[in-house]
């Protein structure tokens, strides 16, 4: 035919391998690593590599922190201010240029907060307040929580308090006592798994007054505008202070309703919205509210997306003359520039043949010279894409007919055609011609060809929380006439979207099998694989899902080398779950504990990598067990098994009993009192208490064994031992390991005398028909032999026909001089006598005293109560109580009003029957009336409502008067203007 041959011609550079971003974790405690980026190409002759950072040649020379090997970058000792940027690959062959996709490097890490004390906070109980946290300098996304007095005791969220993640601060809607303590901002980067720790910051209550209530502030926004990109997962935050504490609500000021996927944080504070779509977009409203108002903040979300190609130039072969049009599209938010590149080199259009418009690349009259590689590049403010395609332009041949060769159509042998590498040119109407020596025959057919389903999602490995909500993508370029069918799989096993507890739920649209994973937990950590198929071809991918989670609890608990105050513990880890642990903690339980308390260790704080620790202060002779509880950056994990029951060894008891005390009892007895020393405090068995004394001034003790660990008193019993003399006591403590310690001296009498004498100058007199006043002169307070208690008041009342004699007794305590006697019968003699009485009985009796109780009160309450209001004033008035016979006189009368949401009424005592009261009209009041006479008062009225309507009639009254006051100044304006119109 005379068509050129491909032969083995050299071959354009094409990548398998591009450089991906990286995110380093650079301890700052750690000498420096080093970073590399990969890169690799397949072409002929094999490709050459260079690199760019932030677009500037990278020069690789002795000594340099960078070198390229192959097509590898590697950069060591790495600086985080020189080497953070955008890094690309250039591959070059003699067939020309291209450049790789970009890849960022950012280099993660966390400082320690300055060491410098923060100044104590102060508030009102009920006032808000806000913490700072003030993270110090870091790269990467940090996650903050706050310590309360001590770890591992964290701040819990709830409607009242609130922990940003935005900016570390702590917020408190209203201070409460128990609110007051330090604080310590613990921050957390999540890149490098590093954790630093705050100063302390003190929050204590002022002393003048408790904060009333007031209005909500909304103390955390967020953004008037934020964009989002597509399929990311967004929060927003909003909390404010007030009093009392504001409920947190949520909407979308144009009414549409939040989607199920939607999620409002238990607090409220936080409004979580993921896989965000175009729908998505809008405004966005908070509002705190309580009973003294509300507030509202508005934000707008943004949807954006990178560019993503729909449309990108194909590998052509050309003839010299002829015309080329690549079509480059791609679908972004805000839309797309597009720019072309040669052999990774911008396109310059210098001549009218080659233009570029909306992306399309037109390119008339094709010389050898536009041969090469070219790069369509789409980006947005959020993003770019690059596109490859290779142009061959050749020489028409001289001869045959044939103005270029398909180097990708043979005949086979059978007959068949066979077309590699398609592409839509290739489709149209074929027809197969076969002849023999008997004739000709032909078959026609059509080929279509069908844009291929292409999974554009990137293989690539998720990481997430437990309780998060995260969005596995399969996202698919496709030919649009043809359907497309999702399947997934979760490590091989076929996903059933009605079960698994609904946390799996498609989110994908009509070329998107997305699903999401709701409050994702650790058993969900795996493969998932997306398998899609049309009628035509299929494609799957795998994405890996790592969640990370509180650590699972430690193992193996080994307790040994037990002493009588301390143990050695030992552990073993359990799983991580991604997210390495550092800090364990050790807690201890007791029969004498409240449950599970921090124990003390050495050493005091123990790190991610201490699987050992030695317990202190513990109690000898207790029995003890022991579990240990692993934290990481997620949160505490549960606590492990409690290991196995170990009782520290015992020893000579320590603790002496408390509260030595004593005295009283009976004549020649010396009682000694204490407090039990607890059992988890005995040091071993065989406990009991050694009791010594002596007369105060002697020199040699007496000693007593009490063999009961729970006794608490011992009597000494001797008819020489003087009435209320003083001793010197001290009680002391033994168990089998020996004798212990005797707690300090102190000094108790012996048991006294009861009193010898009886109160004089007895005195009664009736103060109403049910109280009786008696009154007398004390005894010596204290003597030598006796000490006064107090009186004992015996009260008999005289028989009658009707009943018998009753008597009642009441004690008094102190040395106090009179007693009121009440609840005894109206008009009804008594016989009073007192004595006094100690510790050790009671004295003789005094002189007996007769009273009588006053007649009763009256027995008739006030009748025909009527009331009436002029201004302010509120008149009263009603009839006269009349007593009976056996009644005492009325003497007055008691009046008692409250405005109806009092609980105590005020009292106003007249002789009279009425009384004039100034009080505001402007409230509802209840009244009632007592009759008063000497035997006390008698039966009230019933209770009287007296309703503001009355003020409101006055105010009425008074506006209608200045109405008519105001209306004859307009007659008198009239009259005068008659008359000056008619002179």
């Amino acid at each position: 035919m005379g068509c050129l041959s491909e032969g083995s011609g050299p071959l354009r550079p094409v990548f398998t391998k591009q450089p991906g971003s990286i995110v380093f974790p650079l301890h700052l405690n750690e000498p420096s690593r080093e970073v590399t980026f990969s890169c690799e190409a397949q072409g002929h002759p094999p490709p050459s590599y260079r690199w760019k950072m932030n677009d500037s040649f990278i020069y690789s020379q002795p000594g340099s922190r960078y070198s390229i090997s192959g097509g590898n970058l590697r950069i060591s000792q790495l600086n985080k201010e020189e080497d953070a940027g955008i890094y690309q690959c250039l591959a070059s062959n003699s067939f020309g240029t291209i450049l790789s996709r970009e890849a960022s490097l950012h280099i993660a890490y966390l400082e320690e907060f300055k060491t410098q004390r923060r100044s104590p906070v102060s508030v009102r109980e009920g006032q808000g307040v806000v913490l700072l946290c003030g993270p110090p300098a870091h790269m990467g996304e940090l996650t903050y929580s706050w310590i309360f007095n001590e770890y591992p005791s964290f701040v819990k969220q709830d409607t009242r308090r609130f922990v940003s993640q935005k900016t570390g601060n702590l917020y408190i809607a209203k201070v409460e006592p128990s609110d007051v303590g330090n604080y310590t901002c613990v921050v957390t980067n999540t890149v490098t798994q590093s954790r630093v720790q705050g100063p302390p910051t003190s929050l204590v209550l002022r002393n003048d007054g408790i904060m009333g209530e007031y209005e909500p502030k909304i103390e955390v926004q967020f953004p008037e505008v934020l964009a989002v990109a597509k399929g990311l997962t967004v929060k927003l935050e909003c909390f404010a202070l007030g009093n009392p504490v504001p409920a947190i609500t949520w909407r979308r000021p144009d009414g549409v309703p939040f989607p199920r996927k939607v999620d409002v944080g238990k607090s409220s504070g936080v409004l979580e919205i993921p896989y965000f779509q175009q729908e998505d977009a809008g405004q966005y409203e908070c509002t705190a509210e309580n009973s003294r108002g509300k507030n509202t903040v508005k934000g707008r979300l943004s949807f954006y997306a990178s560019p993503h190609l729909v449309e990108k130039p194909q590998d052509v072969q050309k003839a010299i003359d002829e015309s080329l049009l690549w079509e480059c599209k791609a679908s972004a938010k805000p839309k797309p520039s597009y720019r072309w590149l040669k052999n990774g080199e911008p396109l310059e259009s210098f001549e009218d043949r080659i233009q570029v418009v909306n992306g399309a690349l037109s390119i008339s009259s094709l010389t050898l010279s536009d041969t090469g590689m070219y790069q369509c590049i789409a980006e947005n403010r959020h993003g770019r894409v690059f596109a490859n395609a290779e142009l061959r332009v050749i020489a028409v041949c001289l001869g045959g007919g044939c103005r270029f060769c398909l180097f990708s159509i043979s005949v086979l042998d059978n007959g068949s055609l066979r077309i590699s590498n398609i592409t839509k040119q290739d489709a149209g109407l074929y027809t197969c011609v076969a002849r023999n020596q008997f004739g000709v025959a032909s078959s026609a057919g059509t080929l279509v060809v069908k844009e291929p389903t292409i999974i554009t999602s990137k293989a690539t490995q998720l990481d997430v929380t437990v309780g998060e909500s995260v969005v596995v993508p399969c996202q698919v370029s496709r030919d649009p006439s043809l359907d497309v069918k999702f399947t997934w799989f979760f490590n091989e096993q076929l996903i059933n979207f009605g079960s698994h507890g609904g946390y799996f739920e498609k989110v994908g649209g009509a070329s998107a099998g997305d699903i999401m994973i709701r409050n994702i937990q650790l058993r969900h950590a795996g493969r998932y694989t997306c398998a899609v198929q049309t009628k035509v071809d299929s494609a799957s991918i795998a994405t890996d899902v790592v969640v990370r989670g509180p650590p699972d609890p430690p193992l193996d608990i080994k307790v040994d080398e037990v002493t009588e105050t301390t143990s050695f513990v030992s552990w073993s880890p359990g799983p991580d779950n991604h997210s390495p642990v550092f800090a364990y903690n050790i807690q201890i339980r007791s029969p004498f504990s409240l449950g599970w308390q921090a124990a003390k260790t050495v050493p005091e704080s123990l790190g991610g990598q201490q699987l050992s620790a030695r317990v202190v202060e513990l109690s000898p002779w207790v029995e003890y067990e022991f579990r240990v509880l692993a934290t990481n950056s997620v949160g505490t994990g549960e606590p492990s098994k409690p290991s196995q029951k170990i009782r520290t060894k015992d020893t000579l008891p320590r603790t002496t009993p408390a509260r030595v005390s004593g005295g009283g009892g009976s004549r020649s007895e010396l009682v000694i009192t204490w407090e039990p020393v607890p059992e988890e405090l005995q040091c071993g068995p065989g406990f009991g208490y050694v009791v010594a004394f002596r007369p105060l001034g002697g020199q040699s003790w007496m000693q007593a064994a009490v063999t009961s660990p729970d006794a608490s008193r011992y009597i000494f019993k001797n008819e020489s031992i003087p009435p209320f003399s003083p001793f010197h006591v001290k009680v002391g403590v033994y168990n089998n390991k020996g004798e212990g310690l005797f707690g300090p001296v102190t000094t108790i009498y012996s048991a006294e005398e009861e009193p010898s004498r009886a109160p004089s100058r007895v005195r009664a007199k009736s103060l109403s028909a049910s109280e009786v006043e008696v009154s007398w002169k004390p005894l010596p307070w204290s003597t030598s032999r006796t000490r006064i208690m107090g009186y004992e008041v015996r009260t008999t009342q005289l028989k009658t026909k009707d009943r018998p004699d009753t008597a009642s007794v009441m004690r008094t305590v102190g040395n106090r001089t009179s007693a009121v006697i009440r609840g005894l019968d109206p008009s009804s003699t008594y016989h009073i006598k007192l004595k006094a009485y100690n510790s050790a009985g009671v004295g003789p009796d005094s002189v007996v005293v007769n009273v009588t109780t006053k007649r009763p009160p009256p027995s008739q309450s006030p009748d025909k109560v009527t009331w009436n209001t002029t201004d302010s004033k509120l008149i009263l008035k009603w009839d006269h109580v009349k007593s009976l016979e056996n009644e005492s006189e009325v003497m007055g009368y008691k009046v008692m009003y409250k405005q109806s949401r009092q609980s105590r009424p005020s009292v106003v005592e007249t002789n009279s029957t009425s009384l004039e009261l100034s009080l505001p009209v402007d409230e509802d009041y209840i009244i009632q009336i007592k009759p008063v006479s000497e035997g006390g008062e008698g039966s009230s009225s019933k209770q009287i409502t007296i309703p503001r309507i009355a003020g409101l009639i006055l105010a009425l009254m008074a506006f209608i008067t200045i109405i008519l006051q105001y209306a004859e100044l307009l007659v008198d304006v009239f009259r005068l203007s008659c008359q000056c119109s008619f002179w």
